[in-house]
């Protein structure tokens, strides 16, 4: 467990289980630890009957700057791949057996953006910017991005926030479908988790098999998040991202 993740089942909302990012001193950049925790908590969700739906939340202005640079840093120092502890939460992701809704304020900076490719519905505030800089830190996209987000938007907006690291306006992830509506930075939370509890009071078998119907066939994400994997992990140990995430760190 870990502070920097707070789980809860807020009693105002009811069948609800909240997850919410809690390092605003950085951005709520993610550990290993962080990871550990939100892929406990989502694989709890699946076999607990009081918990019917789950909202990803982080703090007042952001959302999360992404992977934890330090992280990055040891594990391409020290020859290491992809940490497992990422692995294991994107899998708890994508085969979430219930909703999943995500609420955004302010910076979703890499997996702070692709994250919300496997909700299944998220909220915006309009002050937000989505940005995944894989290619300028020498690096490949991830989460099964390269799968999904060109399904979602197409080739060139994909590419665009993909490959060319640009960044999108809460108004232009809307329009390219990565998010599902935009409402003032005040109002993110309680909207993210009213939704939440609507979704947990609707017949569950019910919208278990509609879901699982829109949703597909997660096996083909799943795959494609291992071969990412792969060549994440080989580009993690090359001199070009070494020399990169060095040059973060000294900003």
């Amino acid at each position: 467990m870990t502070d920097h993740i707070i789980v809860e089942q807020p009693s105002v909302y009811p069948g609800v289980q909240s997850i919410r990012f809690n390092r605003p001193e950085k951005k709520n950049a993610i550990t290993r630890a962080m990871y550990r925790t939100m892929a406990d908590a989502l694989n709890a969700a699946n076999t607990n009957p009081g918990i019917r739906a789950t909202a990803l939340l982080g703090t007042e202005g952001c959302f999360s700057a992404g992977n934890d640079m330090n992280d990055f840093l040891a594990a391409a120092m020290g020859g290491r791949g992809l940490e497992q502890e990422i692995l294991d939460f994107l899998y708890a992701l994508v085969n979430a057996e219930k909703p999943v809704v995500s609420g955004v304020d302010g910076l979703a900076i890499g997996i702070g953006t692709t994250i919300h490719l496997h909700c299944d519905l998220s909220i915006a505030s309009s002050r937000s910017q989505f940005r995944t800089p894989f290619v300028d830190l020498a690096l490949v996209p991830e989460a099964g991005s390269s799968l999904v987000a060109p399904r979602l938007m197409g080739h060139q907006r994909a590419f665009a926030l993909l490959a060319a690291g640009e960044a999108f306006s809460a108004e232009e992830a809307k329009e390219a479908g990565l998010v599902w509506k935009v409402v003032e930075s005040g109002e993110v939370d309680a909207v993210t988790l009213g939704l939440a509890a609507k979704l947990a009071a609707k017949p569950p078998e019910a919208l278990r098999i509609a879901r699982d119907l829109i949703r597909g066939d997660r096996g083909e994400i799943i795959a494609r998040i291992d071969e990412e994997a792969r060549y994440f992990s080989a580009r993690l140990k090359s001199a070009e991202a070494r020399a990169a995430f060095e040059a973060f760190m000294r900003r």
